[in-house]
């Protein structure tokens, strides 16, 4: 009898857990279907925008990330404008919105004319599932959305990547790279990587069993010859060591500068000269 009891309760729970994972798949495929389910973004959107309308991205904006990510620390992210810079018609602002993140803003991009494409492909970290968002502000101010349902976790919370001595001897260091092969008057391809922990304050040390303070760039601005092509508010959402690949027109002999700013206000810089295309 005892068995039986045993048997029927073990029974019970099985059958008990079964209905609660298909009831949180329900859930999910929910989200999936219905971005606009999110409490969170309802709440982030009402702070941001207010009552003013949000279209589909179709034709404007697009955005490139994986559906189910390997390493929530370290998720590709692109957002691609579907159309290029002109005095006639240009995308001015993008903001990157991941909605179940501790900081769901992770970052709000700022382009110039300069840019000639507002394009921006980088990492971030996604602490849970997750809708992700790109909401571009044309230059006539109406606004526009790309979402995508992301599968990843733990992201935020991950302990970093390289050791800390390393990771303080290089804090700051710089890589910028222009693509001087583009014909002329076309958009070049620029990369940046900071060398910098980009710590969200929420991971723990093994070791210690304490938690490192947030230590991350907060702004990333980038100059041609003076004039503002680029300028990135960021947060801990963006993985360690920030990369950034972004487009701008070349002017030839001209400086590229960058220069990032982190939390703790340490000012960290860059720069190249340009060759650009002749023919």
């Amino acid at each position: 009898m005892p068995g039986r009891v045993a048997s029927s309760t073990s029974s019970s729970l099985w059958r008990w857990l079964l209905a609660a994972c298909i009831a949180a798949a329900g859930i999910a495929h929910g989200q999936d279907v219905d971005p606009e389910a999110s409490a969170i973004w309802q709440k982030v959107r009402a702070d941001l925008f207010a009552a003013k309308p949000i279209a589909p991205g179709d034709g404007v904006v697009a955005l490139e990330v994986p559906a189910r990510a390997q390493d929530g620390a370290v998720v590709p992210l692109t957002i691609r404008a579907l159309f290029p810079q002109s005095a006639e018609r240009s995308i001015d602002k993008v903001w990157l919105i991941v909605d179940n993140n501790p900081s769901p803003i992770a970052a709000v991009f700022q382009f110039t004319r300069l840019s000639g494409r507002a394009d921006i492909e980088t990492r971030i970290r996604v602490d849970q599932y997750t809708f992700v968002r790109a909401i571009a502000a044309t230059n006539d101010g109406s606004l526009y959305m790309a979402s995508q349902y992301v599968k990843a976790a733990g992201g935020c919370s991950a302990p970093p990547g390289t050791d800390a001595a390393a990771a303080k001897a290089n804090l700051g260091k710089m890589r910028l790279a222009l693509d001087e092969a583009q014909p002329a008057g076309q958009p070049a391809l620029a990369r940046l990587m900071i060398s910098h922990p980009n710590a969200s304050g929420l991971a723990m040390d093994q070791s210690t069993r304490a938690y490192a303070p947030p230590h991350f760039v907060r702004s990333i601005e980038v100059r041609q010859g003076g004039e503002l092509v680029l300028r990135a508010d960021v947060d801990f959402t963006i993985s360690e060591n920030p990369s950034i690949r972004f487009y701008l027109l070349p002017a030839d002999g001209a400086t590229l500068e960058v220069t990032a700013v982190d939390n703790q206000d340490l000012v960290f810089t860059s720069h190249i000269g340009i060759r650009a295309a002749t023919r």
